[in-house]
């Protein structure tokens, strides 16, 4: 949810061609799924396009390209830092967890925790 947020807002800002964004896990227990559907039915909702995925694990490749490296939790973050070190490009998106709809399914409260960190992380970048 969180690229395709991101890339919407970018785009409507059109600021879309100044970034290169994509979606990666920290393990592959997903690889190869795409988006989940009621994460679908979300960005749908609210009017965000998508395209389909075939989700996979970050790759080192990613990590050294990328000036960025966005966690949505705390769990995620250790799991980066475990893997990559203390690298100043990886950071959270909000300055605490995104709420989790895999456990809550509360698609609704991920969403507006997304939008409200991706609104931030682009004024920051803008």
């Amino acid at each position: 949810m969180a690229e395709a947020v991101f890339r919407k807002l970018a785009d409507d800002r059109e600021l879309g061609d100044r970034f290169n964004v994509s979606s990666s896990g920290v393990s592959s227990e997903e690889s190869g799924n795409d988006i989940y559907p009621p994460a679908k039915a979300e960005l749908r909702r609210r009017g965000i396009p998508f395209f389909r995925r075939s989700a996979k694990r970050i790759s080192d490749r990613e990590f050294e390209d990328y000036d960025l490296i966005i966690a949505l939790d705390r769990s995620n973050l250790a799991s980066l830092r475990r893997r990559f070190g203390d690298s100043p490009k990886i950071r959270m998106l909000l300055d605490r967890d995104v709420a989790d709809p895999w456990y809550t399914d509360d698609f609704v409260t991920a969403y507006d925790d997304i939008l409200k960190g991706c609104e931030r992380l682009l004024d920051s970048l803008a």
